[in-house]
């Protein structure tokens, strides 16, 4: 373990220019990518921005004594918070790859400051042409609405691979929403971005039913529960470990992981998925990536009682 706490500290990702200082007119106040190594393997998180969401969605099955005594204790509004969104890129021997592709353009959603990543990665200097892979953990629109934004298929290679679980690509040909708790719209909006997705890159998609290792090192398993197809992506290289966990663990997730993701179309297995995963970080020591962890999303997890305890990395010496 401390051989990977080391590497993350020190490591300097060459991912093209992205150690390099942003282009001019795309400097921004505060960091939005964070470089690390996981072995022989670059990795970079990226910001696609923040999704402003009402809190009832962070635990809609616990009493609302509970939920915001637990605001109350993170110093957040009882009413309304902004979540990461994060995703990342990797490069293993030849391929470059891209996990999940961030928003996209907003729906009517009111989600103005999500939406972020084609511009992040063109001021890291990372061209969409150079993109062999692309891994999606689930189907949702902060996720794949990316991928659907004009302009941006006309600059991703024609023999571009986008590995996503079957059982994701069939759940969305009819879609069940009877057991989520989302804002008015979203529903609607997911639907659609999933339709559209499928239907513009039908010949790009690379299924797989359980697990597929994408690259050297890089392997991606099917979890279930917040989506049937809800995948995360390992990263392996000698004794250096990375979980990508898509959207299967939330800041909330480690002191309270019973509590149900308004975004979680199986609630109870995504329940079970995030203690199992929790379970397996903390007793590995690897490091921890999420989507909607607060960015540089990148940290250990440790058991605290009868629940976990998150521990961000130290320092951001990486971000730029």
């Amino acid at each position: 373990m401390n051989q990977m706490i080391n590497n993350s500290q020190k490591a300097n990702i060459n991912l093209d220019t992205t150690s390099q200082t942003s282009r001019p007119g795309t400097e921004e106040l505060v960091p939005s990518r964070y470089a690390l190594r996981i072995g022989e393997i670059d990795v970079l998180v990226v910001s696609d921005g923040v999704l402003p969401l009402p809190t009832e969605m962070l635990g809609h099955n616990a009493a609302l004594a509970d939920r915001e005594t637990w605001l109350g204790d993170m110093f957040l509004s009882k009413d309304a918070c902004d979540w990461a969104l994060n995703v990342v890129v990797v490069r293993s021997g030849a391929q470059t790859i891209l996990i999940d592709a961030g928003l996209g353009l907003d729906p009517d959603l009111n989600l103005p400051k999500a939406g972020q990543l084609v511009r992040r990665l063109e001021s890291a200097g990372i061209d969409l042409g150079s993109v062999t892979d692309i891994v999606l953990t689930h189907m949702h629109m902060d996720h794949v609405g990316g991928l659907i934004v004009g302009g941006v298929k006309e600059q991703l290679r024609p023999d571009l691979r986008i590995h996503v679980a079957a059982a994701e690509v069939k759940f969305w040909e009819a879609p069940d929403f009877s057991r989520v708790h989302m804002p008015a719209g979203f529903p609607d909006a997911l639907r659609a971005a999933a339709k559209r997705f499928a239907e513009e890159y039908r010949g790009n998609l690379r299924l797989f039913d359980e697990e597929y290792e994408v690259a050297p090192g890089v392997v991606v398993t099917r979890t279930g529960g917040h989506t049937p197809g809800h995948s995360i992506v390992r990263l392996t290289s000698g004794s250096d470990r990375l979980m990508f966990a898509g959207d299967a663990v939330f800041t909330v997730g480690f002191d309270h992981p019973d509590w149900h993701n308004g975004f979680e179309h199986d609630p109870e297995e995504a329940a079970r998925v995030r203690v199992r995963l929790l379970k397996e970080l903390a007793a590995t020591g690897e490091l921890l990536v999420a989507t909607h962890m607060p960015f540089p999303s990148t940290g250990h997890v440790a058991v605290e009682g009868d629940a976990f305890r998150w521990v961000p990395i130290a320092g951001t010496t990486n971000a730029t």
